[in-house]
């Protein structure tokens, strides 16, 4: 709309009486929360902006499509926007996003989601793991001090899964084997004094050292105090790498115990574990292949670590063609 006509429509706006303003106002919103959407990814983009192919810093401006700023490589040609290599690339909506960053905030299931935003169900549940994509890669580079350490167990789940490798369970149903079993998802936590946390689905059944070696390793720092129970896997992986290694003796009921000025347990990765399958049972069972997703989820709202959608939209687009 050129300046005239738009001048002429807006001393027009209090002429209107309250119901007209109300739709004009419901106009307006989607395109106010779709500039507020555009404005943050730019925002968010712009400090590392380059070329998703060749990695080239150097570009120009190449014109719009799909409400977003195009770029061109001034090195290979290719032409790309703020979204290209990331896991939001391609998804439609945008106007939607900052709502749907709030249902994710508020732990809502696919269906509940979904009339929020007034999207369809599995636009809420592609949403729901395009967004998680990198949010699960939000993690400390290190635990430091004393780390405690220790696994729970979750049933395996091929939810939503065409074909099964095994007989269907009624409603979840239970493990055929007792104990811990090749049916049993591992979850590994470790979290240091400070509230830091890893955590990596390891694989079925019981813990080893060599899963320590690949998911605990790189991210324990060489002086830490690892605290465990005294599954065998533990004092293998602190033995071969030196870490200084204590343990309590939860079978024979020696929750905590005092070395020094130190206080030996693992309280605070298990209240850990009970938060997160207290949070998990809202979504009525959570397939094995995205249980990584729902790990970082639940840390990225751990202890208030994020509050607000548009910090849930920056993490979910700030590793951006890297």
């Amino acid at each position: 709309m050129k300046a005239p006509r738009f001048k002429g429509w807006f001393a027009k706006l209090p002429s209107l009486n309250q119901p007209q303003r109300r739709q004009v106002l419901d106009a307006l919103h989607p395109a106010a929360g779709l500039d507020q959407v555009v404005a943050l990814i730019s925002e968010a983009r712009a400090p590392g902006r380059c070329c998703p192919r060749c990695g080239n810093e150097r570009c120009y401006r190449h014109g719009f499509a799909n409400d977003l700023q195009r770029y061109r490589c001034c090195a290979c040609g290719r032409t790309f926007n703020d979204l290209t290599g990331t896991p939001l690339a391609r998804l439609r909506l945008k106007a939607k996003w900052l709502a749907y960053s709030q249902v994710l905030l508020d732990s809502l299931p696919v269906r509940k989601a979904a009339d929020r935003v007034s999207v369809h169900r599995t636009t809420a549940f592609r949403w729901r793991h395009r967004f998680l994509h990198w949010v699960k890669l939000d993690r400390p580079a290190l635990l430091n001090g004393i780390v405690e350490a220790d696994e729970t167990f979750l049933l395996e789940s091929q939810k939503g899964s065409r074909t099964l490798d095994r007989p269907p369970r009624r409603r979840g149903g239970r493990a055929a084997t007792p104990g811990i079993s090749s049916e049993l998802d591992c979850i590994l936590v470790a979290r240091d004094r400070e509230g830091r946390t890893v955590d990596a689905v390891t694989g079925r059944g019981a813990l080893t050292a060599a899963q320590l070696d690949r998911n605990l390793l790189p991210r324990l720092d060489k002086e830490a105090l690892l605290v465990s129970d005294r599954h065998a896997a533990y004092r293998a992986f602190a033995r071969k790498h030196r870490i200084a290694h204590e343990t309590v003796n939860l079978r024979a009921g020696v929750r905590a115990r005092r070395l020094g000025n130190l206080a030996i347990h693992v309280q605070n990765v298990n209240a850990y574990h009970q938060r997160f399958k207290t949070w998990l049972q809202r979504f009525r069972g959570v397939a094995s292949r995205y249980l990584p997703n729902y790990l970082g989820w639940r840390w990225a709202l751990d202890g208030e670590r994020i509050i607000f959608p548009e910090q849930v939209l920056r993490i979910a687009i700030s590793v951006i063609n890297r």
